[in-house]
């Protein structure tokens, strides 16, 4: 029970704060605001002011939320009842492009802002790529790799985090690797690496290299700023990444998580302390202004994406055909989310 109420929590606060950024643009330029709600479907709470115009609102599903202004959509009835300048449509594309980056931005700066939080009182591992321990006996200090070296490059991946190198062993799928590195003293090397294969009694199919980490704790205010700044730059990278990838093929549709999967992350590290849960939505707040920014269809990259081409071409598209477009992509990305559920709820039972 106190895993789904942190489950709820955690999505509630990464909704709140994306949605507040498009809230607190919107009022800065003036767009007048319907409704700022958490949540989806049937109305649980709201409160309006009395002569405001604003509704805040809790609804039923705490699986997002939404800021709905005035504009956004073609609407006879709005347009009539709306001053002009108060329409979203009728912003500036700059003052409009703010608005709807926003929300991703104010995801960005709530993950830095825990990451930088959890290091200042839990403290911080470096996120430099230095092998912090190399096991005898396993295959990374057999090809020649010690304690100390600093990772390059990985099969001509150029490296500069801990967690870049993380993600080249695990796309590699269990192939050997080249791994260009600059010992103590300053001298580089190339070295391959094969892993060993290791199947558990479930099937479950591991590959180990040997390649470990420095864990040692470091605190201080400026370790801790360096820390968030770093910690969320090759965060940004592995999302890139990971979306290049779903586009060329080599990570699947079934490979995301969606609520469920969530769920269970949430489950686990609830269990592993207080700066597991800090890291975990700083984590999925950064992973979700990514998403955001994706120029398709229904996402807040959408909606820049027609601003672009607005610009490009010295008249808005129309307004009816960017709403159509938009809803189609809503019915496709629920869909997808649906799949995606499915698949996390298919790997509970397997």
């Amino acid at each position: 029970m106190l895993s789904f109420i942190l489950f709820i929590f955690i999505l509630g606060v990464i909704v709140l704060v994306h949605e507040f950024g498009h809230y607190l643009f919107a009022k800065i330029f003036k767009v007048y605001v319907y409704e700022f709600s958490i949540g989806m479907g049937k109305r649980l709470w709201y409160y309006k002011k009395k002569g405001g115009e604003t509704e805040y609102s809790i609804r039923l599903i705490p699986l997002g939320g939404f800021c709905s202004l005035a504009g956004e959509e073609v609407d006879e009835a709005d347009a009539k009842r709306i001053p002009k300048n108060r329409r979203l449509q009728d912003k500036k594309v700059w003052q409009r492009f703010l608005i709807m980056f926003a929300g991703a931005g104010f995801n960005f700066v709530l993950a830095f802002v825990l990451l930088f939080v959890s290091a200042l009182i839990f403290g911080s591992v470096t996120t430099k790529p230095v092998l912090g321990s190399v096991p005898e006996g396993l295959p990374a200090y057999e090809a020649g790799l010690r304690v100390g070296d600093t990772i390059l490059e990985v099969d001509g991946d150029k490296v500069s985090a801990w967690d870049d190198v993380m993600w080249d062993i695990q796309m590699s799928d269990g192939s050997t690797l080249t791994f260009v590195v600059e010992d103590v003293d300053g001298n580089e090397k190339t070295v391959n690496v094969t892993p060993d294969k290791e199947e558990t009694e479930d099937g479950t199919v591991t590959y180990k290299f040997g390649l470990g980490l420095d864990t040692t704790p470091q605190y201080g205010l400026g370790v801790s700023f360096q820390y968030a700044i770093n910690k969320t730059g090759s965060l940004f990278r592995i999302m890139f990444e990971t979306i290049k990838s779903l586009f060329t093929g080599q990570v699947g549709v079934t490979d995301l998580s969606g609520p469920v999967g969530i769920y269970s992350v949430v489950d686990s590290q609830a269990k592993a302390g207080v700066d597991s849960i800090l890291y975990l939505i700083a984590f999925l707040s950064l992973n979700v202004g990514v998403i955001n920014l994706i120029p398709l269809p229904a996402f807040d990259g959408g909606r820049i994406l027609f601003l672009i081409i607005e610009k490009i071409k010295g008249s808005p598209v129309s307004s009816r055909v960017e709403n159509t477009i938009h809803n189609i992509g809503f019915l496709l990305l629920i869909g997808l989310m649906i799949l995606v559920t499915f698949s996390d709820i298919f790997k509970l039972f397997n």
